[in-house]
């Protein structure tokens, strides 16, 4: 079966039809992106506070989201997005990008080695509070070993697996850096998050090629809803954690879809223990149950997967990546290439 998807990555190539519509979304996303920072700098003098904004801040009163105005939101937004804010908040180092990530080691069956704690080294632990830590910002693995694959499905798993995992991998990578790696903090909106990010988990879909997995993920980081995010330039960031997430391998891979497992199953216990009346709970919590058994049978089937379906896979993500970050360039190129006659006319309009 190894050799199986391996052989299969080769066929996950787009169609025409698919490259079309990404270059479409791509030129969409960057006339907006390009829109936006013109209405921006156009704002930049109006940056004064509400009155009673500031009779909130003078009285000592805590300030939510909610009771900024419709103005003051934007501007929230926008800091938010180009990084003003940053200094106010202590950055997150994703745990991917952590030395340790590379010296993941789960079991033969896929769950977490058990590591005997002696006194001595607990203690030691206590002095280097810096290395402990840093240990345990590595989600841990299953506790339980893995199944395999068969048990769970009496078909053959889709070929186009890998295609789905790149979705999900996306869509966990997009919430924990929203969320500045604390999804804890609000189990229910962050698997919110998951479900509308990932068209495999949340939408029910099916893509059959890496680009159209992208293009979907993509275009929902600059939507209206999570543009101030950092819009396409952060989509394309992340789109380098899913190459860097599969060039872990498959430990890494089963660490990363256990804490997903975690968060869905964070979201569904939270629900459970809510009084309060929320709209469409029996439809989230189906969602949840679905999207939590989709991630464990990824789990068990990565698991069983050769480490050259992972590298075949980066490499495939990794050359899209630059496809979409060479139509940016063409796009800047292009405005920057038009008449001097001020015709509007661009001369460079679209490079297929």
């Amino acid at each position: 079966m190894r050799e199986n998807v391996v052989e299969e990555l080769q066929h996950v190539q787009p169609h025409d039809k698919t490259k079309r519509k990404m270059l479409d979304i791509l030129k969409r996303l960057h006339s907006e992106e390009e829109e936006e920072e013109e209405d921006s700098m156009d704002e930049d003098g109006v940056d004064s506070l509400s009155e009673e904004t500031i009779r909130k801040i003078l009285s000592g009163d805590q300030i939510s989201f909610d009771d900024l105005s419709a103005e003051e939101r934007k501007r929230f937004q926008r800091a938010l997005a180009s990084g003003e804010l940053s200094k106010m908040i202590e950055p997150w180092d994703p745990w991917w990008f952590k030395p340790s990530a590379r010296k993941i080691r789960l079991g033969q069956e896929g769950n977490q080695l058990v590591q005997p704690i002696n006194e001595e080294s607990s203690s030691q632990s206590l002095e280097d509070g810096e290395e402990s830590s840093s240990s345990n910002e590595i989600p841990p693995g299953p506790e339980a070993p893995l199944p395999p694959i068969r048990k769970l499905s009496s078909t053959e798993p889709s070929p186009l697996l890998p295609v789905h995992l790149v979705d999900i991998i996306y869509s966990y990578c997009f919430t924990l850096r929203l969320y500045n790696g604390d999804w804890r903090s609000d189990p229910i909106g962050s698997s919110m998050v998951v479900l509308s990010i990932s068209l495999v988990l949340g939408h029910g879909g099916q893509p059959e090629t890496v680009l159209e997995a992208l293009s979907h993920c993509l275009e929902q980081t600059c939507s209206p809803a999570y543009k101030h995010a950092g819009g396409l330039r952060f989509g394309i960031a992340l789109v380098d954690d899913t190459v860097s997430i599969l060039s872990l391998g498959t430990d890494a891979l089963i660490c990363l879809l256990c804490d997903l497992q975690r968060l869905l199953q964070g979201a569904e216990k939270e629900m459970r223990l809510e009084k309060g009346r929320m709209p469409r709970r029996a439809e989230i919590k189906s969602q949840l149950k679905l999207a939590r058994r989709k991630v464990y049978f990824m789990m068990c089937w990565a698991h069983e997967q050769p480490d050259e379906v992972w590298s075949s896979l980066a490499a495939l993500v990794r050359a899209e990546k630059d496809i979409a970050v060479a139509h940016g360039e063409s796009k800047r190129y292009a405005k920057s290439a038009e008449k001097p006659e001020g015709t509007g006319k661009v001369l460079i309009e679209e490079i297929q």
